[in-house]
């Protein structure tokens, strides 16, 4: 083993780092804490890593001071916590005057090895560095690093690429969020109907479709074998590919585990309800799944009132349906909240006392909330007068004096009742979003 990790260490300091697209995404990296990176696979962890290690290189780090190590990489399998420990000894011994200098030491995919959390306590406890680590389970930050770490790491997300992100992957300005000419307008109109059907793994940018669903598919099914079935040691996976189908159909629609278990019946699957309360929250953590409760001050009622759910990505909802035209509509919404779950934003469904439902109410973290609907076209009569009341009811009980609806092309800024609506093409309200944020 420890030739073989010598080997991987001179490999990644003689090669040089990969021509990249930037995410719009830094790490804290704040003293003595454990940057941890999560997300779902194929999402660009590792290639955010070589980011910030090239941004480390860009400041005059030397690249000797830095250490990466894909512990998915074959030659390493099956990797022990006694060969962990093996890794400072061996680079320190190629590198020994940098044991007194703060080193960087880069770890993906860390949680494919048994006890490496005692790994990195006891290599941040004895030695000056600091540690960066990645995986594609969300267990690994929210209990295993949590419970193991003890408060000293700090955990960011990266999903597939954000909108204005995938522009720039194509060559395109993503610019700021104002009025642009017809000719860039009509671009952008198009990208972003590309980006509806095509998603944001950066793989399987600019692949044709055929290849891009077999693509999506496979990352699927990793997914289910590596991060479930193994990881979770399920006996069953009927229900399990039933639930992820279900799912990947109804994306931006409610969903309640008591009708999909009568359904799941009435198909002669035996499963327990239980175990699809498990099996969905094994979809959460993995990132390929988000749910969304509705507002509400009452636990009671968030808890009874059923959830909606969103795909980590329209890409792959539009792998696995089973229509052959797009739903626009579920995959805008999809679209708004991935766009928005990019944010340190708290995000819910709101449902006026009369009944009637908006598609999002956001709460900053400063406490500031706001209402966002989602509607492909507000030309038609009866779309826009059934989209304005829900807006304007939920307005007047939020006590807000604004509102916007993202549309797929329409503009408009219009007066009710209640206050002021601003009605705006997806791509403008993406990149003002991202405008915003930054």
């Amino acid at each position: 083993m420890e030739t073989i990790l010598d080997q991987l260490i001179t490999d990644f300091h003689e090669r040089e780092l990969p021509a990249l697209t930037p995410r719009h995404t830094k790490l804290p990296w704040l003293p003595s804490k454990i940057d941890t990176v999560v997300g779902m696979r194929k999402s660009g962890k590792t290639w955010f890593l070589f980011q910030t290690i090239s941004d480390l290189l860009a400041k005059g780090t030397p690249k000797q001071s830095i250490l990466y190590l894909n512990l998915e990489d074959e030659r390493l399998l099956p990797m022990t916590a006694q060969d962990l420990h093996q890794i400072p000894d061996v680079y320190y011994r190629r590198f020994p005057h940098y044991r007194e200098r703060l080193c960087a030491f880069f770890f993906d995919e860390i949680q494919n090895v048994p006890g490496w959390e005692r790994f990195i306590r006891r290599l941040l406890d004895t030695e000056k560095v600091h540690i960066c680590l990645t995986g594609s389970s969300a267990r690994l930050l929210s209990r295993e690093i949590g419970t193991s770490l003890r408060g000293r790491s700090i955990s960011t997300e990266i999903f597939p690429f954000s909108f204005s992100e995938a522009l720039e992957h194509h060559g395109i300005e993503a610019g700021n969020a104002g009025a642009p000419g017809a000719k860039r307008r009509a671009l952008l109109e198009n990208r972003l109907r590309a980006y509806l059907l095509e998603g944001g793994f950066p793989d399987v940018q600019k692949t044709e479709p055929e290849y891009r669903t077999r693509i999506l598919q496979e990352y699927l099914d990793v997914v289910i074998l590596r991060d479930l079935v193994e990881r979770y040691k399920i006996p069953n996976t009927v229900p399990l590919r039933y639930l992820i189908r279900h799912l990947s159909n109804a994306a931006a629609c409610h969903f309640s585990i008591n009708k999909f278990y009568n359904d799941v019946k009435s198909q002669g699957i035996s499963c327990g309800k239980n175990t699809l309360h498990e099996y969905l929250q094994y979809l959460s953590d993995t990132y390929l799944f988000f749910q969304v409760n509705i507002h509400s001050r009452s636990e009671r009622a968030r808890m009874v009132n059923p959830r909606k759910v969103y795909a980590i990505d329209t890409g792959l909802v539009q792998a696995c349906t089973h229509s052959p035209r797009p739903d626009w509509g579920r995959l805008l919404e999809n679209f708004v909240f991935m766009e928005l779950r990019r944010l340190p934003l708290v995000i819910e469904y709101y449902r006026t006392g009369s009944g009637r439902e908006v598609d999002f109410i956001i709460t900053d973290p400063k406490g500031r909330r706001s209402l966002l609907q989602v509607s492909t076209e507000m030309k038609s009569p009866d779309t826009r007068q059934r989209e304005l009341r829900g807006l304007g009811e939920g307005m007047k009980e939020c006590r807000l004096k604004g509102a916007t609806v993202v549309t797929m092309n329409h503009t408009e800024r219009l007066k009710i009742e209640s206050g002021q609506i601003e009605i705006v093409p997806a791509w403008q309200w993406a990149l003002s979003l991202r405008t915003r944020s930054t």
